[in-house]
């Protein structure tokens, strides 16, 4: 300030020349003065005052800022994924906060019930070329026959479904209707979400039902066939004294042989209700009626699985995608979910290797399939679920069974004879008394004879072979006059 009023004062006096040179020096002599004490004592300690403030606010930010960074190098190395799932729920949480509107929403359904509408006519396109190349005589394979015949159960389905879709205001019932009837949308409707509603509720469905058969094994209702020889006899003697009496492991050519001698039509026969209607809820089936409409469409859905055996068999297993592995097996109960293309055939070859190769009912195939269900690891668990779904027999079909293996050695009782009449009669019982409190009596023709029928094939099989055998035999023992004849009356046939 001194320097400032000085050097104005001589500026001034300079101005009006009253100054001279030696006072104009005097004068800047004195502000140099007074600015070099000024600057010593009051500005300097004030500036180094600023300068330690800064210095230590800039260490702290510095400390602080090292920290931070450590940290969040810390929590990235510990939990990346962590650290990336909230930002994924946050993006959901968006997404649910902003739901389509109306409009959207039906837009969306018409585009996929028009998606369909094509697919089912493609669909239809190509079935009716494999229905033309059938009529034509032409064998189909099993991918051709499964095609044709989901289209045509597509085709049935239709039907119903358009009402809803011409009627006006009908389609508001749809839900409804698809409620109460699951089989009424065709395929091609069905969306992704759908398909895999359905496979989680029979994944639960098939859950339930393994831990209801395992507590109830003891009502098994088995019976083993008449025609056995004394050698049968014997086998099925010796597994139950080892399996019931002294508690052993039966070999697995001794389960086998045992297995061989149970029937399909004779186990689901003598099957109880509670195990029928958890029978058709595992393979997927209306579990509701009396107890022969139940064995009536079991039995069609195990001719079904035979037929569609000899064809995956026949075609090997190694043909089938993933998709068709996955339906295969899920037809037979073995555990889909989860399981690699891998795995899925080595299932699926284990049952054709029991059902085919060892004769080893398709009945008993799926209860050890439910006995197992979600914990078969290997083929030794399929043995091991066939030794408890047989060592289950109980008392009252053990003696049934053990009568008829008398009555095919002629070494039945009186007293074997009366029980087994006995046991049979209120098996009759109650299922008049099922009948009776239903209110109605719905008759079906339960016809299906499931071994009969293999054996018929057989049996044709083996009469086409031997009339075959025999024409060759005739037409090389011809003298070759008789051979111009036979192939004369040949060609005016064709």
């Amino acid at each position: 300030m001194l320097r400032r009023i000085s050097s104005d004062s001589v500026k001034i006096n300079r101005y009006l020349g009253l100054v001279t040179k030696q006072q104009l020096a005097r004068a800047t002599v004195v502000a140099t003065t007074h600015t070099i004490a000024t600057r010593r004592f009051h500005t300097r300690p004030v500036v180094y005052q600023t300068k330690d403030a800064d210095a230590k606010e800039t260490k702290a930010n510095l400390e602080k800022n090292t920290k931070a960074t450590s940290a969040e190098q810390k929590s990235d190395v510990k939990a990346p994924a962590a650290a990336a799932a909230p930002a994924d729920g946050a993006v959901a949480k968006k997404e649910e906060k902003t739901p389509k509107t109306w409009k959207e929403t039906i837009k969306e359904a018409a585009r996929h019930y028009w998606d369909g509408t094509k697919l089912l006519g493609f669909e239809i396109k190509v079935s009716s070329k494999l229905a033309m190349k059938l009529a034509a005589g032409y064998e189909l394979t099993r991918r051709e026959k499964r095609q044709l015949k989901r289209t045509t159960q597509d085709i049935v389905r239709v039907v119903p479904f358009a009402m809803f879709l011409i009627i006006p205001f009908a389609e508001l019932l749809l839900p409804v209707a698809l409620k109460l009837f699951p089989g009424l949308l065709p395929s091609t409707y069905m969306s992704s979400n759908d398909i895999e509603k359905r496979a989680r509720s029979l994944r639960k469905t098939r859950g339930s039902v393994s831990s209801f058969l395992k507590d109830t094994v003891n009502e098994s209702g088995l019976t083993a066939p008449t025609s056995i020889t004394p050698e049968q006899r014997q086998q099925f003697v010796e597994f139950f004294d080892k399996v019931r009496a002294h508690g052993e492991k039966p070999s697995r050519e001794l389960l086998i042989s045992v297995a061989q001698m149970f029937k399909d039509d004779l186990v689901l026969d003598n099957l109880s209700r509670p195990q029928l209607v958890a029978m058709a809820k595992y393979m997927n089936l209306q579990h509701f009626g009396t107890n022969l409409m139940l064995r009536y469409s079991i039995r069609y859905k195990m001719r079904q699985i035979k037929i569609d055996d000899r064809a995956i068999y026949a075609e090997g297993v190694d043909s089938l995608s993933l998709t068709e592995l996955q339906i295969a097996c899920a037809s037979r109960g073995i555990k889909t979910h989860a399981l690699s293309k891998a795995r899925l055939a080595e299932d699926l070859n284990n049952w054709l290797e029991l059902r085919l190769r060892q004769k080893v009912p398709s009945t008993l195939l799926i209860l050890s399939s439910a006995f197992t269900y979600g914990e078969a690891d290997d083929l030794n668990s399929h043995y091991d679920a066939l030794e408890a779904v047989l060592s289950a027999i109980p008392e009252e079909l053990f003696h049934e069974a053990d009568l008829e293996y008398a009555h095919a050695t002629d070494q039945a009782t009186n007293k074997q004879r009366l029980e087994v009449v006995r046991e049979q009669q209120e098996l009759i019982q109650e299922e008049n008394q099922q009948e009776e409190e239903s209110g109605h009596i719905i008759q079906v023709k339960d016809d299906l004879n499931l071994d009969e029928e293999e054996a018929k094939k057989e049996e044709a099989r083996g009469e086409a072979q031997r009339a075959e055998t025999e024409r060759a035999k005739e037409f090389f023992e011809m003298s070759p006059p008789d051979v111009k004849e036979a192939a004369k009356k040949t060609d005016s046939k064709a």
